[in-house]
């Protein structure tokens, strides 16, 4: 993945909810855009109600899923 990709998912209107699984295997969710600090390699997720914080190598995002369908 590169960053103007994820960034396409991220400014989507209306925001749909991802999760992003990782080559590892490991899932990250996002729940909302301004939770979310993207670099040109990197992105950086904050899971607030868990208090934690992902940052992961763009390089190793395997997929990027709509958590929830998106509706017409």
């Amino acid at each position: 993945m590169n960053e103007a990709n994820m960034r396409k998912f991220l400014e989507m209107k209306p925001f749909l909810p991802l999760t992003v699984t990782l080559s590892s295997g490991q899932q990250i969710v996002i729940d909302h855009p301004e939770n979310v600090l993207l670099t040109k390699t990197k992105l950086v997720v904050a899971d607030l109600g868990k208090d934690l914080v992902s940052v992961s190598p763009l390089l190793h995002v395997a997929n990027v899923e709509y958590t929830e369908p998106a509706t017409l």
